[in-house]
């Protein structure tokens, strides 16, 4: 088995212009040797920016463990509105979920579905994010590794737990329930999988479900040794600050997440302590450091983001379909550790499917879209030429006809 690791020292170059791992170049279509457009235009949309560019291909080195070249669909950004935030030291985005989501289209061959085919590797891939306690803005050296190809058995400690992964798309799991402080939140198992439940690294914070983000964040208060918080530390439009002496982590309960286990009738539960989902953010003056809260609502999925990935290894195993979580030897503050997993665990206190099967996918609402919108244009068409055809071969009304034009097309359409 071969495997890569990519590390935060080390950069993939592109074999017209480097590069940098420290964000000092950027590269350049017109000086690439290798680069080819494509001539299709790309748009994403993210919960918090978008950018617009090209589709196109380049070839590709790999510095570790991966020899050879190997040619790749890449867009090049043109356009960009609130994605490059200031002071970032990053110049893209590589997408390593299922080409169900790749854009303009899923015959578009991702990024690892092309490695997988042309280097033989397996279809496995494997992520460690350190940064627990760290400054959420500080110089970017917290580490952390990218495995294409396997599992690094030094970046994990104890066993790997898997969970099964529902649909290949985003990589979506099962969640069962949560708990804050060792209490139950006593919901529904179908609110945390409200329309989808995922693990995406791309996503900085745990994001939550209205109904679920308000219990946790109800249980929080109630368990924690503050009396009283300002809303807007919940929201996210406000710091909370503590003397630079001070330890505010323990004034905090853990949060732990169950997952289905890949045998349906137990699960394990992944907790994070309050070093992860208490951030801090930045310093004021000399005695004050200001911390962020790092979980979030969302309208339309449970996203296990970084804000938990940084306290594991995890491993996306899609030749098996399922997702690994191991405890993560960086997720260590003052040298306590700030992750735990155990297991397992009965699952008859919750219903055996969690996943509502009604929810609508993204890539259906895409097909249905495009439909639609071929159907208007057919229509629109046959409309044209109804009103070039010259008039003396046009029926001739009389006072009998009725013409009604109620078409819904124009007035209901999909956005």
């Amino acid at each position: 088995m071969v495997i890569c690791v990519f590390r935060r020292e080390s950069c993939m170059l592109s074999h017209g212009t480097k590069i940098s791992c420290k964000g000092s170049r950027t590269f350049v279509a017109l000086q690439s040797s290798t680069y080819k457009s494509q001539g299709i235009d790309v748009t994403v949309k993210y919960s918090q920016g978008s950018w617009t560019g090209v589709l196109g291909t380049d070839v590709i080195t790999i510095p570790k463990g991966i020899y050879g070249t190997y040619t790749i669909n890449i867009a090049t950004i043109l356009e960009s509105e609130n994605f490059f935030l200031p002071g970032v030291k990053w110049h893209g985005i590589l997408g390593l979920a299922y080409n169900a989501l790749a854009k303009p289209s899923s015959s578009v061959e991702t990024f690892f579905d092309s490695l997988v085919r042309q280097a033989k590797i397996p279809n496995i891939f494997s992520l460690q994010m350190c940064g627990a306690g760290l400054p959420v803005s500080g110089s970017g050296t917290n580490g952390g590794s990218l495995v294409l190809g396997g599992i690094e058995p030094s970046l994990y400690k104890g066993d790997i737990w898997y969970t099964p992964i529902k649909e290949e798309w985003y990589y979506q799991v099962e969640i069962l329930k949560l708990e804050v402080g060792g209490q139950n939140l006593e919901l529904d198992c179908r609110e945390y999988n409200a329309d989808k439940a995922i693990v995406d690294s791309g996503t900085t914070l745990l994001r939550l479900p209205q109904k679920v983000f308000t219990a946790v964040v109800q249980a929080i208060a109630r368990t924690s040794l503050i009396q009283e918080f300002s809303s807007g530390f919940w929201t996210g439009s406000q710091l909370a600050c503590w003397d630079k002496t001070e330890r505010p982590w323990s004034l905090f309960p853990k949060l732990s997440i169950y997952l289905r286990d890949e045998n349906s009738s137990r699960s394990f539960r992944i907790s994070v302590l309050p070093q992860l989902y208490i951030q801090p953010i930045l310093g004021i003056g000399e005695n004050l450091q200001c911390y962020r809260f790092g979980i979030s609502s969302s309208t339309n999925a449970l996203v296990i983001g970084a804000t938990v990935m940084e306290g594991f290894y995890v491993i996306f195993d899609r030749a098996q379909k399922r997702v690994g979580f191991a405890v993560s030897p960086c997720a260590e503050v003052d040298g306590s550790p700030v992750s735990e997993i155990e297991g397992p665990f009965t699952t008859a206190d919750v219903a055996s499917n969690c996943v509502s099967s009604l929810s609508f996918h993204e890539p259906v609402l895409w097909i249905a879209s495009y439909a639609l919108m071929s159907l208007c244009g057919i229509i629109l068409l046959v409309l044209i030429i109804l009103l070039l055809i010259p008039p003396r071969c046009q029926h001739r009304y009389t006072d009998n006809d009725v013409v009604n034009d109620e078409s819904s097309l124009v007035r209901h359409r999909w956005k």
